[in-house]
């Protein structure tokens, strides 16, 4: 069952917002609008479920809406107003309204006619899964939780926020979920930067502007939207300087269309490694970082997150009997198989793992086992470092070089004693990198 739309229209924006953090919790994807012509705009293109309206407009009432757009295409209406009138009460009883509320609101008034109109749109519960907030969420564990409760808050705001996990753990689901509960009328343009390379800085801010056939870059195209950067830190350090400082402006140049651009746009970040470690490593730069972390996420992986897994099965398995008209389910004894594996690839490989059990096994009992046995997660420390099969001799050196002069207190002779080189090498890699003596990001690049 798709997700219920709300449509607010209110010119207070302190109001609008409050109002959008209750609807999202709710289960309604949002939509803002401050005037009558972005309502009309609206509801030209799309339905709304719920149209919660103010009466006074910088360019007319919420009840003139109503004579411009065909209701039987539309859900409930809600008229919202702080200057009551005995004409705008008369308007309303003469017009299919579910209610006339009253400024300041109510919270708990307001919650409660969100949850009525709401409820009809919502599917059943799940006895093993309490129903989440954010769509496409399954999960009851703690953490996962705190992670709810963070989109929730940070959400309908403009904040930047700089989320990460591990591969397969949900993050653009989570950035999804940020973007529908800011309101924004843009879209969510994803951009995937390690698979960007030498071309990011066209990829993200644009071509020449005087060549032609000029494409617009992903910040231009975010304007009005979110611009989700996932694997932000593979991105090269000139680009990311850029970043830190477009985003980290204050004040935007008039009649720069980009920087206009850049200025409503609201940017999510991502990364697979903790900022504040690819920061120590100067793969994330710390300006950047502190342009980006606003706000922080940490998404965490499946195996922290308990019987989550377990909910996450029976859940694909779930939807699989709807496309294939079956009735399978989890065997007796497959829940502790699945707690015990670690999940290296998180949701990603639970996904996999059922689907493979369901297409494969003919009987209605499943029995999901993970592809390859469980093995011991490897974590990096302060005298080691982890690698995998791909990474390329630049950045193999890279991380070496950083890493021992990180172990040896940026003493540079002990650590080309290290690895074998000259201290002269040591310098010459640093410059190289773009990085000072003492190892740090530059910044006046």
């Amino acid at each position: 069952m798709p997700q219920p739309t709300a449509l607010i229209l209110d010119d207070d924006g302190t109001f609008a917002r409050a109002a959008a953090q209750l609807a999202f919790s709710a289960g309604f994807r949002v939509q803002l609008a401050e005037t009558l012509a972005e309502a009309r705009q609206f509801l030209g293109r799309s339905r709304a479920d719920l149209m919660l309206l103010d009466l006074q407009l910088p360019d007319g009432s919420g009840m003139d809406l109503l004579d411009d757009v065909d209701l039987s295409q539309h859900g409930q209406i809600v008229i919202v107003t702080g200057r009551p009138s005995l004409e705008t009460a008369t308007r309303a009883v003469s017009r299919p309204i579910l209610d006339y509320l009253l400024k300041p609101l109510d919270p708990a008034r307001l919650r409660a006619l969100l949850d009525r109109v709401a409820a009809r749109y919502r599917p059943p519960a799940r006895a093993s899964a309490e129903p989440s907030p954010v769509a496409g969420v399954i999960g009851n564990s703690p953490r996962l939780r705190s992670v709810v409760d963070t989109v929730l808050r940070a959400g309908p705001t403009d904040a930047s926020v700089l989320m990460w996990g591990e591969v397969g753990t949900g993050k653009r689901l989570f950035a999804r979920a940020l973007h529908m509960a800011s309101g924004r009328p843009g879209e969510c343009v994803a951009v995937d930067c390690a698979a960007l390379g030498d071309a990011a800085a066209a990829a993200l801010f644009g071509e020449d502007a005087l060549a032609d056939g000029a494409m617009p870059g992903a910040v231009q195209r975010a304007r009005g939207g979110t611009l989700f950067l996932d694997a932000v830190d593979a991105l090269p350090q000139a680009v990311q300087l850029r970043l830190a400082q477009d985003f980290g402006a204050m004040a935007v140049t008039p009649g720069d269309d980009a920087a206009t651009a850049r200025s409503e746009v609201r940017v999510i970040a991502a990364t697979v490694r903790e900022p504040g470690e690819a920061v120590r490593e100067h793969v994330l730069r710390e300006d950047l970082y502190y342009a980006l972390a606003h706000v922080t996420l940490a998404v965490p992986p499946l195996r922290d997150r308990g019987e989550d897994v377990v909910v996450l099965a029976s859940h694909f398995i779930d939807r699989l009997n709807s496309a294939y008209g079956r009735g399978k389910r989890l065997a007796p004894g497959s829940e502790a198989v699945l707690l015990r594996h670690s999940w290296p690839g998180n949701v990603h490989e639970l996904r996999s793992a059922v689907q493979r059990a369901y297409l494969l096994q003919d009987e209605d009992l499943l029995h999901v086992k993970p592809d390859l046995p469980s093995a011991p997660v490897w974590q990096e420390s302060d005298t080691s470092i982890l690698f995998s099969v791909g990474t390329t001799l630049a950045e193999i050196e890279r991380r070496a070089l950083l890493k021992t002069l990180a172990h040896f207190n940026n003493d540079k002779t002990a650590t080309a004693r290290a690895l074998g080189v000259s201290v002269r090498t040591i310098h010459n890699q640093l410059a190289r990198l773009g990085a000072r003596g003492d190892g740090s990001p530059r910044v006046d690049e």
